[in-house]
């Protein structure tokens, strides 16, 4: 079956508020196996909104409408849809009560203010419909059924919408299709993109039920696993040998299996199984390592300190940077990486200590240390290794690329060390 998904508000094109809900809405698509072509943003405004939901039901056999539901006389989406459908409106009883009953408790809460009686046009509902009630809002949602095609109204706040989604829309979608889609996300580090593009091309070629494709994140690449079939148990049958082919090809590049799973979270997984800490000395970045780790909960079981140490001053007084390092070498350099590394392990008692010292411009750059170079040290098992990089981009762009290889660093120091003690 064919999807179409139209999000409702002048606010959305006009930027003030984000639409979450398709993107939400197209993730539970594809777990039931939905194909969706087409997503639409449409305004406040009758005519264009009849003619995105005529052309919707036209191409599509269920379309998803977000928003619009409201008391206003700006809320047209059931009157538009209606109309397109040919669905006279009447009033709802159930609906009507309900309406009445969060009217009288939302007034005895709120004694200073008074909800209007203009709510009410909210129980006015095509003829036939299916109305899901909201346990959230006052604006039911509705199933609109008519030759062959199906009409889904959901209100526009997420909090209302995605309840009365998996409450009610998504076991009414299960029971139209047959076959649903699962899906396995694979993540990996230290392997640029079309690295891995280029070693998993053979399997993209032969690929039917599964597919297999890749996304590039800043730091990391992720490979979605899709497979259709008619339940869960059928779909993982047929992603479990692609996982384990993977598996074998990226070995340890693979950080996580888990599409919820974060660089920054395996990372400190892997301190937590090892009881190791660590603390960090940032230059460059300003804390936003520091700031990706503790994003992390439990992140204090491992992370002990975070300096930053943006001045020559502070990296000698904090990190005991040799004087003669920074006159000779600079603070961009792979010495003074190396001095501040072991000087937040001295400073911090942590085992492990990550730093990172560079230029992320826009000026400052020169023609042996352009912008972008970035130096980054660590000290663990009382040995210190240091690597260079050189990033490409604006300001941001290069802090983002060097605080997911410092990630990335700090994941292979953390493993080479486990495999040295073993």
């Amino acid at each position: 079956m064919i999807a179409e998904l139209v999000a409702v508000g002048t606010e959305i094109l006009l930027g003030n508020i984000v639409n979450t809900n398709s993107a939400y809405l197209s993730e539970q698509m594809a777990q039931l196996g939905l194909s969706v072509y087409y997503e639409t943003v449409v305004g406040d405004n009758h005519d264009r909104m009849k003619a995105v939901i005529a052309s919707a039901l036209d191409r599509s056999d269920v379309v998803i409408l977000s928003g619009g539901l409201g008391p206003t006389e700006d809320d047209l989406t059931k009157e538009v849809c209606a109309e397109v459908m040919g669905l006279p409106l009447e009033e709802d009883p159930h609906s009507r009560k309900r309406i009445e009953r969060y009217m009288k408790e939302y007034e005895k809460n709120h004694p200073d203010r008074r909800i209007t009686t203009n709510n009410y046009k909210q129980a006015q509902v095509p003829k036939g419909a299916l109305v899901i009630d909201n346990h959230n809002g006052t604006a039911p949602g509705l199933i609109l059924e008519k030759d062959g095609k199906t009409a889904i109204l959901l209100p526009g706040p997420p909090n209302e919408l995605i309840p009365m989604f998996e409450e009610s829309v998504f076991p009414y979608l299960r029971k139209k299709q047959p076959e649903i889609i699962c899906s396995q996300v694979v993540k990996i580090c230290g392997i640029g993109e079309s690295q891995v593009a280029a070693d998993i091309q053979d399997m993209i070629e032969a690929q039917t039920n599964p597919t297999l494709a890749p996304y590039a994140k800043t730091g990391e690449v992720h490979l979605r696993i899709t497979a259709k079939g008619e339940d869960e148990k059928e779909c993982k049958k047929l992603i479990k040998p692609v996982v384990r082919e993977l598996k074998r090809r990226f070995g340890k590049n693979i950080f996580a299996l888990e599409a919820e799973k974060t660089l920054e979270e395996s990372v400190v997984d892997m301190l937590r199984d090892q009881g190791l800490t660590l603390s960090l000395a940032e230059s460059c970045t300003g804390g936003a390592i520091a700031a990706r780790i503790v994003n992390v909960p439990g992140a204090s079981q491992v992370f002990t300190h975070g300096f930053v140490t943006y001045s020559n001053r502070a990296k000698r007084k904090c990190l005991g940077v040799k004087k003669s390092t920074l006159k000779t070498e600079g603070a961009v350099s792979a010495k003074c990486a190396k001095e501040m590394a072991k000087g937040g392990c001295a400073n911090s008692d942590a085992d492990i200590c990550l730093s990172i010292t560079g230029l992320a411009g826009p000026d400052g750059g020169t023609k042996e240390t352009p912008v972008g170079t970035v130096f980054m040290g660590c000290c663990y098992n009382g040995q210190t290794i240091t690597r260079e990089y050189h990033f490409t981009g604006n300001r941001t762009k290069i802090r983002q690329q060097a605080v997911a290889s410092a990630l990335v660093l700090l994941r292979e120091c953390i493993m080479e060390g486990i495999e040295k003690n073993d």
